[in-house]
């Protein structure tokens, strides 16, 4: 009455329909971003009910996480290495070890070698043998050392501060006796100081 016009009866949005709250990401509606990614979580977090099912499942995913490790371990990535690997002064005792030629590198097949003539059975040959082996390890001791002397030197430079040079010396001896290509983390340098070609 008194020309009072009837409100108009709201009728029930259709299912699915966005209502201007749900646009504005309204309080206690979660963004469709958000939903989104609580999706995609629950979908990691889906465990198969079957046990043997569960097991192949948890192994496929540290097979992936492995993968992923490695792959970024092999490209340099600081985050990924392990803990003896870490830290700038153990970048730059691989790089200083990795840029110049060491014979203790090559002293598996050295000494492989002088394992398989010491199946002969002639004093001639052992004597020479002998000779031989106490000479070589002479001079991979004196490259060795005049190796780790230069590092030492280049790292005080580099490092002034003795805890950050901590551990660096046995750490390049045992890069020393690795070959090369089977080097971890893979060398960033060639011999001579160069950058590593990037493999296409």
């Amino acid at each position: 009455m008194f020309g009072r016009k009837p409100k108009p009866v709201e009728e029930p949005s259709p299912e699915g329909a966005t209502t201007p709250g749900d646009a504005m990401g309204g309080k206690g509606r979660p963004t469709p971003s958000r939903r989104e990614a609580e999706a995609a979580r629950k979908q990691n977090l889906k465990i198969p009910k079957d046990p043997k099912e569960a097991k192949k499942a948890a192994r496929e995913r540290d097979r992936e996480d492995r993968s992923k490790s490695r792959a970024a371990m092999m490209a340099g990535d600081e985050r990924y290495l392990p803990a003896r690997d870490k830290g700038p002064a153990k970048a730059f005792t691989r790089d200083f070890v990795d840029s110049r030629f060491t014979l203790a590198e090559y002293f598996i097949f050295f000494a492989i070698g002088v394992l398989i003539l010491g199946f002969v059975r002639n004093q001639f040959v052992q004597t020479w043998v002998s000779i031989l082996f106490f000479a070589v390890t002479a001079l991979i001791a004196v490259d060795t050392i005049v190796l780790i002397l230069q590092l030492n030197n280049r790292a005080k430079k580099e490092f002034p501060n003795p805890v950050d040079r901590k551990g660096i010396t046995l750490y390049g001896v045992l890069r020393t006796l690795q070959l090369r290509r089977l080097r971890l983390p893979p060398p960033r340098v060639r011999r001579g100081g160069l950058p590593v070609k990037p493999k296409s």
